[in-house]
């Protein structure tokens, strides 16, 4: 299979202070791939390196090219917006701020298939976790990107919000062909949606499927030895 993204031996240095130390893997087209860790282990720092947003050293590769030379292919949810939640604008406004690249027909498929069509003449500020979530994935989607990434993309969103939240990666990888990397400090989220993780402390600890990569050793590396391993069904 393709490979799609590649990052090699990629670190990150704030002075003197290393935060990211060889991250190195493979991402193939069609892969679900979980990045996990605990609090401060440089997940969204790796995140925004392969981005281009964080120097770095080391070398990021999208379809055997640059990834500057793609970005335009990448769509990005990040952990935290970056404007104001009480801003007086609809969630249609929201949506309406994406690329010059975004498809009008192909954002409408999104919208509806997200359930987003109901959400875009409700205000910002009045939707739930789950609800905002679903209007910045169909943002970010919008441009038909070849690969999404998602930070932290349950965080603050209930039980309900995180059962449909399953059910829309599956649907973006499988009906949508986007190969996607989600961003998360959870242990479970790798069980129910990963077809690969990468296990990060500021070092690479372990990456490959999850029954392969994870066992207890690696999860006192990321943890100290509290939390233990918890499968889950729901997609593979």
């Amino acid at each position: 299979m393709e490979n799609l993204l590649e990052v090699k031996n990629l670190s990150v240095s704030f002075g003197d202070v290393n935060v990211l130390e060889d991250v190195d893997f493979v991402l193939k087209k069609g892969d679900v791939m979980t990045i996990i860790g605990p609090n401060g282990a440089g997940k969204t720092i790796l995140v925004k390196s392969i981005l281009g947003l964080i120097e770095h050293k080391g070398g990021v590769e999208f379809l055997g090219e640059p990834i500057i030379k793609k970005i335009d292919e990448i769509g990005y949810v990040p952990q935290r917006l970056d404007f104001d939640r009480t801003f007086p604008i609809t969630a249609q406004e929201l949506m309406n701020l994406v690329s010059k690249k975004a498809d009008p027909k192909n954002m409408e498929v999104v919208c509806n298939h997200l359930e987003v069509d109901k959400l875009l003449s409700k205000k910002i500020g009045t939707l739930s976790g789950g609800q905002m979530q679903r209007v910045l994935i169909a943002r970010a989607v919008s441009g038909n990107p070849k690969l999404l990434i998602m930070d932290e993309p349950t965080a603050g969103v209930d039980i309900g919000g995180v059962k449909s939240f399953y059910d829309i990666v599956e649907h973006l990888n499988k009906e949508h062909d986007i190969t996607i990397i989600l961003v998360s400090h959870e242990i479970d989220m790798v069980y129910s949606l990963a077809n690969k993780v990468l296990c990060l402390n500021k070092k690479m600890i372990c990456v490959g499927s999850p029954k392969e990569a994870i066992n207890k050793n690696v999860l006192e590396k990321l943890y100290g030895g509290s939390v233990g391993p918890k499968e889950h069904t729901h997609l593979r």
